[in-house]
């Protein structure tokens, strides 16, 4: 069972992101459907992680959920789950809703939608997908699709218990603000990797999830 031998939440920080917030209007769901439909000219600021150990193997193909939910009273916010403690990856850690692409899946997007109502129960009904990001390969071996779909409430959360620790929401605003996009490093046994942190309320949002982020937020400014 892999297991960090460090913890992130204790690491210096080397600095910050530091660019300016994505306007409010390109947060909206008619501006984040058509940025997909239309993207512009731009550029991933990650997408091949540092192993943290040696690889023998080939990528294992992921894909995972970027659930922008449409809050009217507060503004859109962005979905996401607290692994168990006793998963074997990325135990206790703040993830999207996804997992290992099965052979009965059609593409990245139907793995995206089957492990998040197998992990949080929101049905795929709920769920209107606008696009895709890069891929991202992260550093403990999996090779990402992150997914990008809008959630309409209503609707009804169940946290599958084995997996699921917590589901929570976080503001997109938050997060598509440069100033909140902290970078750490850590030392592996393949050598320093730095990383993003994007720390909020008593959630610690860091490592892929937040390199994912990071590309949307690039994306969303473009």
């Amino acid at each position: 069972m892999a297991r960090l031998h460090f913890d992130p939440e204790l690491l210096p920080v080397d600095s910050l992101g530091g660019e300016e917030a994505v306007a409010s209007d390109r947060l909206r769901d008619e501006a984040l459907r058509a940025r997909f439909l239309n993207p512009p000219p731009w550029s991933p600021e990650i997408t091949v992680e540092r192993l943290v150990r040696p690889m023998s193997g080939p990528l294992t193909e992921a894909a995972v959920l970027l659930p922008i939910v449409l809050r009217e009273e507060n503004g859109p916010t962005i979905l996401f789950t607290q692994r168990a403690a006793h998963l074997n990856d990325h135990a206790g850690q703040i993830s999207f809703p996804g997992g290992r692409m099965e052979s009965y899946d059609e593409s990245a997007i139907a793995t995206a939608l089957r492990e998040t109502e197998e992990e949080v129960g929101i049905s795929r009904s709920h769920i209107d997908v606008i696009g895709t990001l890069p891929e991202y390969h992260t550093g403990t071996g999996f090779r990402v699709t992150p997914v990008v779909g809008i959630v309409k409430p209503p609707f009804e959360v169940k946290a599958d218990p084995f997996e699921v620790a917590e589901v929570f929401e976080v503001p997109l605003a938050f997060l598509m603000d440069g100033m909140h996009h902290q970078r750490r490093t850590a030392e592996f046994v393949t050598g320093n990797r730095t990383f993003y942190v994007m720390p909020y309320d008593r959630f610690f949002i860091w490592g892929a999830t937040a390199g994912m982020l990071r590309n949307l937020f690039h994306f969303l400014r473009a």
